[in-house]
């Protein structure tokens, strides 16, 4: 048998090996195809359809011609009518909308003299969100019907709130807390159980009175001491490095934070009785730091991906952290106005923690 035959031997058994390695298989050909949905379908910078509040002081025709002249651009989607100025902003910082449009009672005689008619006020910490806007503020007057084509510049008065600097660290230290914890929590957790069958000690643990239950919390509890020293050394390293602050309560973000870790260190579990070696659940994290990375909103706005990618991000617990987590430090809201993500937070970790308990013991039988 010459060298040729040797490699030709080797690279047939390789193949072999390969086809009855199932999970190593089945990451071979579905890493590279969500790779590409992700990037090809649901990342999109092109933001449209964000989400404003509109306060109308005028209430005439005029104003209403404006308001239905800024949805036609698709920039933004009036889903709110404020009677004031506070209330809209109280809206904004609660997250529920990204900009709130302010219309004057002198809205038309501004208009007939050439002025800035209204005004916007933009949750500014996000880059995107605000160039998306600001795009507005060039708009022609001769695209509200009834009004006179001639310039006026420029149409609308931007005003950014929370990061009026438009530092892009602002926006990203507050996210790279939920990926950093989505990577380590979920790795370290998704090799626990692998790693005492592959020691021999799930033999021996099955031999003690300690029920699927209890193994499963006890062996996240440690993690969750990693994860809070994690964000410390995050956070105020971005405070002394890049000078970014917390403006909300610090006990709302360690609330916030627990149940993010708790529901991390849970999903890393059920990898966990999903593998059967380390390498395998390394891998498999693959399948959630990857998505949660490109749909929780920390590269891209959530408002640019299409309804479907959103619909899945819903079910990322890094989606609603980053949504937390970005309401407390940069605009000082409460974790009461964002119960929707609480409970979705909630939600994960009892269910996770009830599968990896059920394919536990199933992993027993």
């Amino acid at each position: 048998m010459n060298s040729l035959q040797r490699i030709l031997a080797i690279f047939l058994k390789e193949l072999r090996q390969l086809a009855r390695d199932k999970p190593t298989f089945g990451m071979v050909v579905m890493i590279p195809l969500i790779q590409l949905l992700l990037f090809g379908y649901a990342i999109n910078t092109d933001v449209r359809h964000l989400p404003v509040a509109v306060v109308d002081f005028a209430d005439n025709s005029g104003s209403r011609a404006i308001i239905a002249a800024v949805q036609a651009s698709q920039a933004v989607n009036a889903i709110r009518y404020e009677h004031s100025v506070l209330q809209a902003e109280e809206v904004m910082r609660q997250g529920d909308v990204r900009a709130i449009l302010i219309i004057p009672k002198d809205f038309e005689h501004r208009m007939a003299l050439r002025e800035t008619a209204a005004q916007w006020l933009v949750d500014g910490s996000d880059p995107m969100i605000s160039s998306a806007i600001k795009q507005l503020r060039d708009m022609s007057a001769g695209e509200v019907p009834g009004f006179y084509s001639e310039p006026i510049n420029p149409l609308f008065e931007i005003t950014l709130y929370y990061n009026p600097e438009q530092r892009a660290v602002v926006n990203i230290v507050p996210g790279l807390v939920g990926v950093i914890l989505t990577m380590t929590m979920i790795m370290f957790t998704s090799a626990a159980l692998v790693r005492e069958r592959e020691r021999g000690n799930l033999e021996l643990l099955i031999t003690t009175p300690v029920k699927p239950m209890e193994l499963m919390i006890g062996k996240i509890v440690p993690y969750v001491f990693i994860g809070l020293l994690q964000v410390w050394i995050i956070l105020a390293l971005g405070f002394l490095i890049f000078s970014v602050p917390v403006d909300g309560s610090v006990a709302q973000m360690l609330w916030a934070t627990l149940l993010f870790i708790a529901a991390s260190l849970t999903m890393g579990l059920i990898l966990s009785t999903l593998a059967t070696t380390q390498l395998q659940a390394s891998q498999m994290t693959v399948f959630i730091l990857l998505p949660s990375i490109l749909l929780s909103g920390f590269m891209f706005p959530f408002e640019g991906m299409p309804k479907a990618a959103q619909w899945l991000a819903e079910l990322l617990p890094a989606t609603h952290y980053m949504r937390l987590m970005r309401g407390i430090i940069l605009r000082g809201a409460s974790i009461s106005h964002m119960w929707m993500d609480v409970i979705a937070l909630v939600v994960f970790t009892l269910s996770g923690i009830v599968i990896a308990a059920m394919r536990f013991k199933k992993t027993l039988d």
